[in-house]
């Protein structure tokens, strides 16, 4: 069970990263500022990180922290990315239970009363999962579907499918993540990593309340790769294979020409044949190159040791 005294109140951080969401900012906290509030004996923060929005976003958030004491405004010193901007609301954060959630409200903040129930009843982690993604494409379903199957298929880490960064972590799950010295972090698998008593609750994915997703297919694509090369040594270990069947294929054929010409004689060498050989190991070679020099830039970033992100200065209630 949560160890809370009689009487105390559960202090709920919420960290929402921002990246030129200004259309999105007054709706966002017109909705998840009741359900908030309407948490039985809980308090609650908000805490924003802008992510070097180059629109308005940075004026939206100070407008709402200078209205809202438990708003806190973490203003990064550049666009480090989502999962930067996450790490940093999240080692900023201060409650028994923290909460990403983005600022599209594609997740409904209804369900948040919820995950604090189960919170409550012991679980350490509570994942919010999308009965069903009707708001996005067909390729983007797709995509994940095939993103999930894979990774789960080479990873010895789990990663929940259909659940995104949309979750409730206790104080002690968050402190085991703070250890992860990751710089370049995929989340989704930190998050499954650390592992702890887990529960799952299902919600309906709603549409984006304004603005575009700043997330392109090329995006989505190295994201992907990322989550697949941070958990799994399988794609260089693949190639083990792929080289030894290779091989394998290769002593056979030449033990198959060398009984053809013992027995019919020696042939004219046909170009066609062996240009295809050569295009074909040549490209195979590459390949493995590429999976090889994706690994090495990995430890390459991860041995300069660089801080996940800056933060150019902080506001809360009172800064100017």
């Amino acid at each position: 069970m949560n160890p809370r005294s009689p009487g105390a109140k559960d202090l709920i951080s919420l960290v929402v990263p921002f990246y030129n969401e200004s259309e999105v900012i007054d709706a966002f906290f017109r909705e998840i500022t009741p359900v908030l509030r309407n948490i039985a004996h809980a308090e609650y923060e908000i805490v924003c990180v802008n992510d070097g929005s180059t629109d308005s976003t940075l004026d939206h958030l100070l407008a709402a922290c200078a209205a809202d004491p438990r708003i806190k405004v973490i203003d990064l010193s550049r666009n480090f990315g989502k999962e930067a901007a996450m790490t940093a609301g999240i080692d900023a954060a201060t409650g028994e239970a923290v909460i990403p959630f983005d600022a599209d409200l594609q997740d409904p903040p209804e369900a948040i009363p919820a995950m604090v129930e189960k919170w409550r009843e012991g679980f350490d982690v509570v994942l919010a999962k999308r009965a069903e993604r009707q708001t996005d494409t067909y390729a983007k379903r797709s995509s994940a579907a095939l993103f999930y199957r894979v990774h789960n298929a080479i990873s010895d880490i789990q990663i929940p499918a259909n659940a995104g960064d949309f979750r409730l972590m206790s104080r002690p799950a968050v402190d085991a993540l703070k250890q992860l010295p990751e710089n370049r972090r995929f989340m989704k698998g930190l998050f499954a990593w650390i592992g702890f008593r887990t529960t799952e609750i299902e919600y309906s994915r709603r549409p984006r309340a304004g603005g575009k997703t700043k997330f392109s297919g090329w995006k989505l694509w190295n994201f992907a790769l990322e989550g697949m090369t941070s958990f799994s040594t399988l794609p260089l270990r693949i190639w083990t294979y792929i080289g030894g069947a290779t091989a394998a294929f290769a002593m056979l054929y030449s033990a198959y020409l060398i009984l053809r010409t013992l027995i019919r004689g020696v042939d004219i060498p046909g170009y066609a044949s062996i240009i295809t050989a050569v295009l074909f190991l040549g490209g195979v070679q590459l390949i493995g190159i590429g999976v090889i020099g994706e690994y090495i830039g990995r430890m390459y970033v991860e041995t300069k040791r660089r801080p996940v992100y800056i933060i150019r200065k902080i506001y809360q209630q009172g800064d100017s």
